[in-house]
């Protein structure tokens, strides 16, 4: 049908530069809401999940998402992987720059979990299976470890991270960039289906 957006397609030309940072904003401030909840369960519950170190955890959380995605653009056999990989690490870029933004209007300085960070593990694990993979087996690995992301991103910003922000501005910014977070897993869905089967 003309006229007619199915929603399953996506083609990153068809984004405005606009719309393309708000999804990066989403995306990344999302993605950067998931590493307090860990580290909040890692510490049994003892460890404070307050607006600073919420803050603080975006730089991290926006920089292994462009590494994932930088990876992509650079690896992935499939083109719309690749321009998927490219989209991704556009728009954590974007994010974490109004993470860093944030920060130093609340005059907070981020300091990235350390290497025993269960997150941090995670994330190199995940880049060292993305390193040993080439073509299509690339292509499938990439996606899925994106789409398991961002469903742990989406699941602790809803249910940890929401209902702890205090600051308005975090709250809002949060709020503002959670839809495109969503986007994001569901195209990483809908490229995923669109592999041959494994």
């Amino acid at each position: 049908m003309v006229g007619v957006r199915r929603p399953d397609h996506f083609n990153p030309r068809e984004y405005t530069v606009k719309q393309i940072l708000m999804r990066a904003a989403c995306v990344l401030a999302v993605s950067g809401m998931i590493l307090p909840a860990a580290l909040a369960a890692q510490s049994g519950g003892g460890a404070k999940l307050d607006d600073p170190t919420i803050v603080a955890i975006f730089d991290a959380a926006n920089s292994w998402d462009m590494e994932t995605g930088g990876l992509a653009a650079k690896k992935a056999q499939s083109a719309d992987v690749k321009e998927f990989g490219k989209m991704l690490s556009r728009d954590h870029e974007a994010v974490r720059q109004q993470g860093r933004d944030l920060a130093k209007k609340l005059g907070v300085t981020p300091t990235p979990p350390g290497p025993d960070f269960q997150m941090a593990k995670d994330h190199y694990a995940a880049v060292a299976k993305l390193n040993g993979a080439s073509g299509a087996a690339f292509d499938r690995a990439f996606l899925e470890n994106e789409i398991a992301y961002h469903k742990a991103v989406i699941d602790a910003v809803t249910n940890t991270l929401l209902p702890a922000i205090q600051n308005a501005e975090l709250k809002a910014l949060v709020v503002k960039v959670a839809p495109a977070f969503q986007a994001h897993l569901v195209a990483a869905q809908n490229q995923l289906s669109k592999l041959p089967s494994a």
